[in-house]
C-alpha cells in the first residue's frame, strides 16, 4: 500500500505536499518522494525513509513551484531499493512524472509490449515505472507539441484498455498540468478537493480525505472508478469517464486496517465502518460465546480501538487500554521479513499488568494475517497475569494473497490458509478465537454507504474482481512474496542503496 498526493496551486506547494504526505505516512514507511515543476523545470527529491527524514530544509527550498505530486511507499514485491522510490520520471513526451498506489496484474506482459512497440526500457522491478511508460507512450501518439484535455483523456482511455489490476495515479506533465486517474473497479482510493485563495482556486487529489483536511482543502468527492481528472497549470479542471465498463469494488481492507479512522473513502467514514464492525462482532460473540466469563475487553492498538469499544458496549463489559504502544516503531504488518516482525512486536507494545492480572480478557484486533503478532500479544497477556485470553478478529480469516497493492504474504505464510478456526486458535495460543463473518463485514461497511453493492474481498474469499488471476499467477506471486524472497531482496537493496550513497558521497 502507498499514499499519493497532487496539488495544483496558486502559491508554492512544497509545504502542503510535505504535510499531506506526513498524514499519509501510515500507508508507507519505506520511502518518500516529491516532484514539483517550476519554470518548466522538474524538481525532485526522493529517498528511503520516513517523510520527516527524507526532506530537510535544503530539499524543501529546492522544491519550488506551484504544482507538484508526492508519494509514500512500502514495497509490494518486497524490494526496498532507493531506485524504486517514487515518483518516477520519463523525459518523453513533454517530461512526465508519476506516483502510483496499487499493483498491476499484467506487468510482465506490459513490460514486453512497451519494449516491442515503443522501445521503452523498464529499469526497475516496479510496476509504477511500467504504468508511467504505458501512459507516456499513449500521450506520444498525439504527436503534437500542444496537449488538450481530450488528448489526456484519450491516453487514459488507452491505458485502461491495456492495464489490469488496482491503481490510483497522480502525474505531472511539464508545461501542461496534473493528471489523476483511478482503475475501472475503483479498488484503490482517490479523492479530490479544492480551496479558495485570493489568487484563485487550488485543487488537490490524495489517497485519503485526511490529507486534504490537513492542508485546508474541502473534499469535493471521490474520483470515480475509471475516471480521469486533468487540472491545467492555470487551474482549469476537466474530468471525464475513461473506462468502458466501470464498476465500484473498493478494497474492503482499507476500512479494516489501512486507512486512518478520520478519513472518508468512497463516501464511507472509516471510523463509522469500524464501529459498525464492532457492533456486528459483538452480536456474534453474544450469540456464540454466551457461556464465557469475560471480565474485560482490551484492543490491540490502534486500528481495533473503535471496534473493541463497540464490542464492549454490546457485551456490557468494561473497555480498557491494556497495551501501551511505542509510536516510534513502524507498522509490523508491512515490515519485510518474519524476523524483523518478531523483534518489533515486543518493542512496539507493552502490557499494563493491572489490566490483566487475574482476569479473563477478550483481546480484539482488526485482523489476523500471519498470526505472529497475535501469538506474541497473547503471550504478553499471559505474562502480565491473565487467567484466560480470548481473541476476536474484526475481519474474517485472511486465506488468500492480495494482488492489487497490499503486501499480503505468500499464501503458505497466512495462518488461516488451509486451517480451520480451531487450528488457528491452537497455533496462536488463545483460549478461544472468533472471527467476523464476511457477510457481517460487508454489511458493516455498507451500513455507511448502501449505494456500494460490491467490495474487493479477495483476501477473504479468493474472488478477484479483475477476473484475470489464475493459479499460475498466484504461484509466481508466492515465490516473490515469501519471507525468503524478501530477505534476498532486502540484502540486494541494501547493497544497491550503499552503492548509491557512496557514489553520491
Amino acid at each position: 500500500m502507498c499514499g499519493i498526493v497532487g496539488i495544483v496551486g496558486k502559491y508554492p506547494v512544497n509545504q502542503a505536499l510535505y504535510d499531506g504526505l506526513t498524514v499519509l505516512q501510515h500507508r508507507g514507511q519505506d520511502a518518500a518522494g516529491i516532484v514539483t515543476v517550476d519554470n518548466n523545470t522538474l524538481r525532485l527529491r526522493k529517498a528511503n525513509g520516513l517523510v520527516k527524514d527524507v526532506f530537510h530544509t535544503r530539499h524543501m527550498l529546492r522544491l519550488s513551484g506551484n504544482i507538484g505530486i508526492g508519494h509514500v511507499r512500502y514495497p509490494t514485491a518486497g524490494s526496498s531499493s532507493t531506485a524504486e522510490a517514487q515518483p518516477f520520471y520519463v523525459n518523453s513526451p513533454f517530461g512526465i512524472a508519476m506516483a502510483h498506489n496499487g499493483n498491476l496484474t499484467n506487468s510482465e506482459q506490459l513490460t514486453e509490449e512497451i519494449f516491442r512497440r515503443a522501445r521503452r526500457h523498464i529499469n526497475t522491478t516496479s510496476d509504477s515505472e511500467i504504468l508511467l511508460n504505458v501512459f507516456a507512450h499513449e500521450l506520444q501518439q498525439n504527436n503534437t507539441l500542444s496537449l488538450t484535455a481530450e488528448d489526456v483523456f484519450q491516453a487514459v482511455t488507452a491505458v485502461h484498455r491495456k492495464v489490469r489490476g488496482g491503481y490510483a495515479v497522480v502525474s505531472l506533465i511539464i508545461g501542461h498540468g496534473l493528471v489523476a486517474f483511478r482503475d475501472p473497479n475503483g479498488i484503490r482510493p482517490l479523492v479530490i478537493g479544492k480551496r479558495e485563495t485570493e489568487a484563485g482556486t487550488e485543487y488537490m487529489v490524495a489517497s485519503e480525505s485526511v490529507a486534504l483536511d490537513a492542508d485546508g482543502f474541502t473534499v469535493m468527492r471521490d474520483v470515480y472508478p475509471g475516471e480521469a481528472v486533468y487540472i491545467t497549470e492555470d487551474g482549469e479542471l476537466f474530468t471525464q469517464q475513461c473506462a468502458e465498463n466501470p464498476g465500484y469494488s473498493p478494497c474492503i481492507f482499507e476500512y479494516v486496517y489501512f486507512a486512518r479512522p478520520d478519513s472518508t473513502i468512497d463516501n464511507i467514514s472509516v471510523y463509522a465502518s469500524r464501529v459498525a464492525m464492532g457492533t456486528k462482532l459483538g452480536e456474534k460473540i453474544k450469540r456464540e460465546w454466551s457461556q464465557l466469563d469475560i471480565d474485560v475487553v482490551i484492543p490491540i492498538p490502534e486500528t481495533s480501538n473503535d471496534a473493541a469499544l463497540q464490542i464492549a458496549h454490546e457485551l456490557g463489559l468494561p473497555y480498557r487500554q491494556g497495551f501501551v504502544k511505542n509510536r516510534y516503531i513502524g507498522r509490523t504488518f508491512i515490515m519485510p521479513g518474519q524476523v524483523e516482525r518478531r523483534k518489533s512486536v515486543r518493542r512496539k507494545l507493552n502490557a499494563i499488568q493491572q489490566e490483566f492480572k487475574g482476569k479473563n480478557v477478550l483481546l480484539v484486533d482488526d485482523s489476523i494475517v500471519r498470526g505472529t503478532t497475535s501469538q506474541q500479544i497473547i503471550e504478553m497477556a499471559r505474562d502480565a497475569g491473565a487467567k484466560k485470553v480470548y481473541f476476536a478478529s474484526a475481519a474474517p480469516e485472511v486465506r488468500f494473497p492480495n494482488v492489487y497493492g497490499i503486501d499480503m504474504p505468500s499464501a503458505n505464510e497466512l495462518i488461516a490458509h488451509g486451517h480451520d478456526v480451531d487450528s488457528i486458535c491452537q497455533n496462536i495460543g488463545a483460549d478461544g478465537l472468533i472471527f467476523q463473518s464476511l457477510e457481517d463485514l460487508i454489511a458493516a461497511v455498507r451500513t455507511v454507504n448502501p449505494e456500494i453493492k460490491r467490495f474487493e474481498t479477495s483476501v477473504f474469499d479468493g474472488v478477484y474482481v479483475t477476473n484475470d488471476i489464475d493459479q499460475d499467477y498466484l504461484n509466481r506471486l508466492d515465490q516473490q512474496r515469501s519471507d525468503g524472497a524478501k530477505n534476498r531482496n532486502a540484502a540486494m537493496a541494501m547493497a544497491t542503496n550503499l552503492e548509491t550513497y557512496n557514489e553520491a558521497d
